[in-house]
Parts: structure tokens; sequence; C-alpha cells
């Protein structure tokens, strides 16, 4: 015991000698506090970051558990592509058209190939850009589960590139340019969007529509005489953890877009939750009403669907609005995919239901439900900006499949589609010791 006081001791004589050499004062106090804040603040942010980059895992599962064996490779492929080269396309074009200086308030112009970072300046552009390039992976990977089993690889890796180079990143400068050195015009008008309701998620469902679309549906999913055929997924149990997995990055999806580690995440942490929570349970209970039983794809959607919903106003709703907001996403995605398999639109995953329609409902709710009142003016924002989103992501993704279709491609064969874009696209299966019987 004697020992361990006395090289106690030892270590504490330097810091004795320092606190008779320099005496704290406010302004010393002041600065050390804000160098740690600083700290925290880089380290939550690059941590949530992480936590959103995990996200893609959870997509790649999700969409390769609601579909067949065969396309399992192609799914994991272009998941993994939506980032490398969306990195990449992020890098060089879209964080300067989406955070750069502007005089117009439509798109940046500068900031291009991170040139906003110079060796020996502020490192906060890196862990900005860090935190902003995994959220334009999710807006892109949305995609690839709608127009799973019959999509082209090089065509989709040509979208891959379009919608983080431009598509994403204009309306991102529209509404979030000012978070760094933009300033784009819905951003001025208020419109309330904290995390990506609609910047991401709605974008990215508006460019599932348009894809699904274009591409048309899968061999065999309508009948002759317009029957709805069911494809069911190969693996549910992988699609689940898929969703596990997306609840838990959201906890840095929502809580991160703070960016500053301050005592604001704890309530966008529980609203995050709750919401999820509220969509599972309603959408479990839709689905039971509706098929007599309760229906695990739609229970795994609508988990999404309130995490979407609840997306935009994380940050200025209460907690028992996030439930109502998770709740009425949960009802809103049955009902939702069910009309898309109605009208002919072939989603496998339900992405646009779970990602446009949920995004769609969660930007209005956000202005509908704002702890300091809902306005006239607040929800003609909210509204002004849910169709200013469906206009851009699904007219230019509408023209960027319409292109690739007329000219590289867009669907593969009908032969090839039958044998499963694994072995056709990429000369492999996912499970090479088990017969494929479909």
């Amino acid at each position: 015991m004697k020992k361990v006081l006395v090289v106690g001791l030892l270590f504490c004589l330097p810091a004795l000698a320092w606190a008779d050499d320099v005496v704290p004062t406010v302004t010393s106090n002041a600065a050390a506090i804000a160098g740690v804040q600083s700290h925290l603040d880089y380290v939550w942010t690059l941590v949530a970051a992480a936590l959103v980059f995990f996200m893609q895992a959870g997509f790649a599962m999700v969409e390769s558990g609601f579909t067949r064996a065969k396309s399992a490779v192609n799914i994991m492929m272009k998941n993994l592509m939506d980032f490398a080269v969306g990195s990449l396309a992020f890098w060089a074009i879209g964080f300067g058209i989406m955070f750069g200086a502007t005089t117009t308030g439509w798109f940046g112009t500068s900031g291009f190939f991170l040139s906003d970072f110079q060796p020996g300046g502020d490192p906060w552009v890196l862990a900005f850009w860090m935190f902003q390039v995994v959220f334009a992976a999710t807006a892109a990977t949305i995609v690839s589960g709608a127009m799973a089993e019959r999509t082209k690889f090089v065509g989709y890796l040509v979208y891959s590139a379009a919608i983080s180079a431009f598509i994403y990143p204009v309306f991102g400068h529209w509404a979030w340019g000012n978070l760094f050195h933009g300033d784009g015009w819905l951003g001025k008008l208020g419109f309330i969007d904290f995390a990506g309701s609609t910047v991401v998620h709605s974008i990215g469902g508006w460019a599932a529509l348009a894809g699904a679309i274009v591409i048309g549906p899968r061999i065999g999913k309508f009948a002759k005489d317009g029957r709805v055929k069911a494809i069911p997924g190969h693996n549910i149990p992988l699609a689940a953890l898929g969703v596990f997995i997306l609840w838990l990055g959201w906890f840095g999806f929502n809580p991160g877009s703070t960016t500053a580690g301050t005592k604001d995440i704890a309530m966008i942490f529980v609203n995050t939750n709750l919401a999820a929570a509220a969509g599972s349970v309603f959408a479990m209970i839709t689905a039971w009403l509706i098929f007599k039983k309760p229906e695990v794809g739609m229970t795994l959607n609508g988990a999404l669907a309130g995490l979407v919903a609840i997306t935009a106003g994380c940050n200025n709703v209460s907690p028992t609005s996030s439930i109502i907001i998770g709740a009425i996403a949960g009802v809103v995605v049955v009902l939702s995919v069910l009309f898309f398999d109605r009208v002919h639109v072939d989603d496998p995953v339900g992405a646009i239901s779970v990602h446009g329609v949920c995004g769609a409902w969660g930007t209005l709710a956000a202005g509908l439900f704002n702890i300091g009142g809902a306005t006239s003016q607040i929800i003609g924002v909210q509204l002004l900006g849910i169709v200013a989103a469906f206009m851009w992501s699904f007219g230019t993704c509408f023209v960027l499949f319409t292109l690739i279709k007329k000219t590289i491609g867009l669907r593969v064969s009908e032969e090839e589609e039958m044998e499963g874009l694994d072995i056709t696209e990429h000369g492999g299966h996912a499970y090479n010791d088990f017969q494929m019987l479909n």
C-alpha cells in the first residue's frame, strides 16, 4: 500500500509544480473547455459517420434477403459500388455542388476535389466530408433494391456515379447548402429536414420509382390477367439482421446530424427509437388485419418506415409526437406497397414506399408536429420541399435511366434474368454448395 502511495505522489508532483507556475483564469478555462468540445465534436461526428457507413451493410442484407438467391452476389456488388464509386464521385464533384459557395442558391461552384482542405488548414472539412459522403451513399443505394434481379451492372454503375456526383448534391444544396459554404433556396425559406427524410430518403425513393418504371417488372411478377404474383425472398433472417443493423446505424444518422457532441443528441436518440418501434408495431397490425397473419416482411419494413419518417423532425418534435409519426408511417408503408403492386410497379424490397412515400410523410410531419408550433407558412414550405424533391429526383432519374436504356442498356436479357445475375453478370454464385431452384 505504501509503494502505491509513493508512486502516486511521484506522478502528481509534475502537476503540482505546474500548478505553482500557472494560475487558471476564466479565459484559460474557457479556452480549455472549447478545445475539449471541439475535439468531442470531431470524435462524435466521425463515430456517427462510421455508424451510417455500417448502414450500407444493412441495406445489402435487407435487399439480398428480400430477393432470390440467384442474384445475391449482384446485390452485394451494387451496394459495395454505391459506396466506392459514390465516394469518388462525391469527392470530385458532388461535395462542391452541395456545399460550395454560390451566388445563385441553386448549386455550388467551388470545393471540387475537396479543394476546401489545404495541408495545415482547418481539418473540419475532412470530418464534415466524411459524414456527408455516407449520406450520399445511402441515397444512392436505395435504388438498388427497387431495380433488383434485372438490372445490367454496367448501367447501374453509371446511375450510381450520376446520383452521387450531381442529382443528390443539387437538391442537397437547396436544403442543406448553408451547413457549410452554400446558401440553398429551400434552406433560406426555413425548410425543416434535420437529417434527411427528403434530402436523402425521398431523393433515393423517387429515383427508385423512376428506375422501376423504366426497367419494368421482373419476369413472372404479374400474370397476363393482371394478378400480382408473389416472389418470396430467399433469406428472411438475413433481411431481419439487415433491419437491426439499419436501426443501429440510424443512431448515427439522426443524432450525428448535430455534428456536435452536445446534450441535444439525447432526445434525438429517443425520438429515433420510438418512431422505429411504433412503425414496426403498426405495420405488423396493419398487415395482420389485411393478410390475417403478422407478416414478417411488412413488419420489418415498418421499422424502416418509422426511421425514415422521423429523420426530418427528430430534433424538433416531442417523443410522443415521434410515436405518432412512426405509427402513421407503419400503416402508410403497408398500404403503399400494396398500391405499387396494384399499379404494376415491381419493387422487390418496398424501397419506394419506405423511402420515397414515408420520407415525404416524415417531412410533412416535421412541420405538423413542430415543437414551436405549426403554421401555414411552415407547412407550405414543407410541401414545397416535398414537391421539389419529387420533381427533381424523379424527373432527372427518369431521363437518366431512359438514356442508359437506349445506349449501353439497362436491363439484362430474359435468359440472363432467368439464370440469375450472379452467374451471368459476375461469374459466380453466392451459395456454391447449394442447388439453385429459382
